[in-house]
């Protein structure tokens, strides 16, 4: 992360997160709708044994950022999975 004695490189983002953002929201469950304009990404928290759930939080994104967020994410856990070993989905979870 670059300060202001070490300027970003040009091309390089500069960001910036607020504390209690940088904290981050557990979420156990996401929903995914879309429009034809935008994609909708709610992460929800879901207790076990509650019929009620909340979310956390709501993200809208256009169609083409969805897509290289699906990529990213894939090649993400494809690294995961090489470190760690597969992840089991066929599992249930313990949520529900």
């Amino acid at each position: 992360m670059s300060t202001e004695k070490d300027p970003p490189k040009k091309g390089q983002l500069q960001l910036s997160i607020d504390d209690q953002v940088a904290q981050g929201q557990y979420a156990n469950m996401t929903l995914v709708n879309h429009t034809e304009t935008e994609f909708i990404l709610d992460f929800v928290f879901v207790q076990p044994m509650d019929p009620r759930a909340k979310v956390r939080a709501r993200i809208v994104s256009s169609p083409r950022h969805a897509k290289r967020f699906l990529s990213a994410l894939a090649d993400n856990v494809a690294r995961y999975e090489a470190r760690f070993g597969a992840i089991d989905t066929d599992k249930h979870d313990p949520v529900h």
